[in-house]
Formats: C-alpha cells, structure tokens, sequence
C-alpha cells in the first residue's frame, strides 16, 4: 500500500507525490543497438503493439494521444483509439468539426482523409448506441446540460429505432497520419531510459554522424534519456 503526504495549503490540500516512484525494465531487457533487428518503424511498431494487446489488464492498447496545433499556435490534446494502420499510416476516427478535425496539419508527419466510403464502412461497424451517439453530438461544442443530452440521445433511440443503420454525420471522418518521425522509448529502472528515433530528413530533422540508413529513406538515431 502507498501512504501519500499532504498538508493543506488554505483551502486546498497539497499532495506530495515525489515519493512515488515505480520500477520499469531490467538492465537485461535494454533495447541495444544490436536487438534493433527492425529497420522500419512501422514493423517497430506492429511488433510493440502485438506485444501489448496480450498484456493482461492492458484493457485499450491502441489507446493513443493525438496532438494538433491552431492557426494561431494553440495546441491541444486528445486521447483517440487507433482502428488500422497501413502504408497511408496510422488510421483513427472523429468529428471533423471538433478541435482534432479543424486543427490538424502535421502530428510528426502529415494527416489526410480517408475516403468517405472507409469512414462509413466503419461507422457501421459500431454498436448503435455508439452510431446514435455520434449523430446527435456536436463534439466539443458547450450544451444546455447532461438531461439535455440525455433527452436527444433517447429520442433519436425512438427515431432510430427500427433502422439497422444510422446515416453517417457528414462531418464524421477518418484520417490516416503519415509519419515522418516515430520514437520508441522503453523505460529504464536505472532512469537511464532508452529512446530510438526513426526520421525522414526534411528542414527540421537532418541527417547527423550518428544516424543509420534503415529502410524505405528512413533513418535511426539513439537520443540521450
């Protein structure tokens, strides 16, 4: 059991967690130069990812943080699941109205729309609830209130209720992300973390003494923790 500090600032508590520290991997598991067998970092990847979806309580291993930036240099965060990945990259859903759907022009690579068929097909590949739930949400724009919400929701289940699919919002979309920077980091007990990045060069990234010429233009390099 972990016994957290606080003490209270005013009316607010203040938690101490510099305490808090969890073991990662052994120095026998460390990601040498030497075991980095895959030249691409898509193969990377597959491999990671087949790796995590059999961990046990690992409950949504394609769970991912999408990062997009404004015209006026705003960024924003938002946690999306990942539904494929392919030569185009890598594929995930949305609105195309909400912050992720307006803001995104380079996510370390480039994102473009999937055609409209690939997005509906999806679309209605999911639950109906999920399908309903869509049709009525304008994502991440404010509401009266969550009965509001709840009240829409229940009557379009009425209105939809003897069709097997729902028609898909014209602004639900799907995007694939092309990368053109992947990194690999695996924690360290030793805090001595291992970090791999795969990059094409462009006028951001260029090819340094230390990089390796991989596969498909792609080049890896090791970068201190």
């Amino acid at each position: 059991m972990v016994h957290l500090q606080t003490r209270h600032l005013g009316e607010m508590a203040y938690l101490n967690l510099k305490t808090l520290r969890v073991p990662y991997r052994k120095e026998s598991d460390r990601l040498y130069d030497s075991n980095i067998t895959l030249k691409h970092p898509m193969k990377q990847f597959q491999a990671w990812f087949e790796e995590a979806i059999t961990c046990p309580g690992l409950y949504e291993a394609n769970a991912m943080v999408l990062s997009t930036v404004s015209k006026s240099g705003r960024p924003s965060s938002r946690c999306v699941l990942l539904k494929g990945l392919d030569d185009r990259g890598f594929h995930f859903y949305t609105n195309s109205v909400s912050h992720k759907g307006q803001d995104i022009v380079r996510i370390e690579g480039k994102a473009n729309l999937l055609p409209n068929v690939e997005a509906e097909e999806y679309f209605h590949s999911r639950p109906k609830p999920s399908q309903i739930a869509a049709y009525i949400s304008k994502q991440s724009q404010p509401i009266e209130s969550d009965q509001k919400m709840l009240h829409d929701f229940k009557e379009a289940e009425k209105e939809f209720k003897d069709f097997e699919h729902i028609q898909k919002p014209e602004t639900w979309v799907g995007y694939a992300v092309m990368p053109n920077r992947m990194e690999f980091w695996q924690g360290q007990t030793s805090r001595l973390h291992d970090r791999v990045l795969f990059f094409r060069p462009d006028e951001d990234k260029q090819v340094c003494k230390f990089s390796k010429l991989c596969e498909e233009g792609w080049y890896c390099e090791r970068l201190a923790p």
